[in-house]
């Protein structure tokens, strides 16, 4: 619910996407006025192709879903209990995907644009803020993303002293369903595995066999790339790598990577393993597109549809959107800002979202919904502590803002951007046994050691809660 209060100051922020539009709502939701300020359509990106707030320009995927075993699971699950806007428009979006949860990424964008332009407290305005923000905005939050547009990123730049702000990151593929071959691909989840909304045969399937795989991979490499010589020097986020990047590593890279074929079965033909699997996931919630999954690239378009037909069921693909390469931007955040997001060298600055070097459309939400507290905190004459360093949220604001780094010495090659997962975690105080207290070996005690890790989150998150 909304607090009725007066407020004689504003928060302004920069940047309308996911952690600019969850950092909005929850400023908002704290009966704090907001001004959100998106350079879209005024100016546009070289990735975003429409005006709507939290455009979702990679992946349709907010990855894993299962909040037992895996760390991408549990701060969906941790967001949602905070209240999340990006979470909850997420949940009113999906499309099957397996144990995933994947949004119509459409309907998405219009759901979050239109709850922020509904709410009472917030104001969108449709300019762009280029450098820093005028010295009378004393709150203000910075969520341009990895996009961030260049005169600000040369101002941050300035302010931190740094380097180098910038990663290369590369989109994936979609094609038109209607145009895949169904009489040679087949529709399955890996393992069967369903998900929220899912029916366990929510991927579609493209087989090779050996001779069509290491020709695939041959084209990949030969083929016509895009290069941007002024950004040389400029390195690959591991997380979103090229598929001919990955592919230019040895020519099994990508068979146990996006092309792995365990846990399928050919429908048309079971008894014949294929040797790789291209899987692709439905992207809009009308399932007439689908984008092919871990298939960021850097081909030239003509070269992207040439190659790409080579797939088996591909053959006749039509794209509605070929892969492209962008330059993302990103902070050396322990070095530059405090524990409360704020840039060290003017701490009216806040950071939120992927600029601040998280990696992933939840991290970054997660990150815009704590600035928002710490925001709305500050401008209410309040204090906001930090979740626990033992559950999802405090774990990825442990490692941005410093973590077990010395923050003397952290630089590019100390502090990458960086998915959630349970290497961020402290380690558990307990042994890792079974029910009966057998020790577990392997694949077992790795299960268990996670579900002891998620389960001690979601105790010390209610204890948290409760204190705020």
């Amino acid at each position: 619910m909304v607090l009725a209060m007066a407020q004689s100051k504003i928060i302004h922020i920069i940047g309308g996407g996911l952690a600019g539009s969850e950092a909005a709502w929850q400023i908002a939701q704290a009966g704090v006025s907001v001004i959100l300020h998106e350079m879209r359509p005024v100016r546009g990106t070289d990735a975003h192709l429409t005006d709507q707030l939290a455009e979702l320009v990679c992946s349709n995927s907010f990855r894993s879903d299962e909040a037992t075993t895996n760390a991408v699971g549990l701060i969906h699950r941790e967001m949602r209990q905070m209240n999340s806007l990006i979470m909850a428009c997420a949940d009113a979006n999906q499309v099957p995907a397996g144990g995933a949860l994947a949004v119509d990424r459409e309907g998405f964008a219009q759901a979050v644009t239109q709850k922020i332009t509904s709410h009472p407290l917030i104001t969108l305005a449709r300019e762009e803020v280029a450098g820093l923000p005028p010295e009378d905005w004393d709150n203000v939050i910075i969520a341009t993303g990895p996009l961030t547009s260049a005169a600000l990123a040369q101002a941050i730049l300035e302010k931190t002293g740094e380097d180098q702000l910038a990663f290369f990151d590369a989109i994936a593929p979609i094609v038109h369903r209607d145009s895949i071959d169904m009489t040679k691909a087949w529709f399955q989840s890996r393992y069967d595995k369903q998900g929220p909304g899912g029916t366990g045969a929510d991927y579609i399937n493209c087989p090779l066999d050996k001779d069509q795989y290491y020709a695939f991979i041959d084209a990949l490499i030969r083929g016509d790339k895009t290069s941007f010589k002024e950004w040389e020097g400029t390195p690959y986020f591991d997380g979103c790598l090229p598929i001919e990047v990955m592919a230019e590593r040895g020519p099994e890279t990508l068979r146990h990577g996006p092309m792995k074929p365990m846990g399928l079965t050919n429908a048309h033909n079971p008894s014949v393993k294929a040797y790789a699997v291209v899987q692709l996931r439905q992207d809009n919630k009308l399932g007439t597109l689908y984008n092919m999954v871990g298939f960021q690239t850097k081909l030239k378009y003509g070269g992207q549809q040439d190659i790409f037909r080579t797939i088996t069921g591909l053959e006749n693909a039509e794209f509605a959107r070929l892969g492209g390469l962008h330059r993302n931007t990103f902070l050396n955040s322990p070095k530059v800002l405090d524990k409360a997001l704020r840039l060290k060298a003017d701490p009216r600055l806040r950071f939120a979202g992927q600029i601040t070097g998280c990696e992933g459309y939840v991290e970054s939400s997660a990150v815009g919904l704590l600035s928002g507290r710490l925001a709305a905190a500050q401008a209410l004459g309040q204090t906001f502590d930090m979740p626990p360093v033992t559950t999802a949220m405090g774990a990825l604001m442990n490692h941005i803002t410093g973590g077990h780094l010395e923050v003397i010495d952290a630089g590019p090659r100390s502090f990458q951007p960086m998915n959630v997962n349970f290497g961020l975690f402290p380690p558990l105080t307990e042994p890792v046994r079974a029910e009966d207290g057998k020790r577990l070996k392997g694949a077992e005690k790795s299960v268990a050691k996670k579900k002891m890790m998620t389960a001690r989150a979601m105790r010390d998150l209610e204890t948290w809660m409760a204190s705020l």
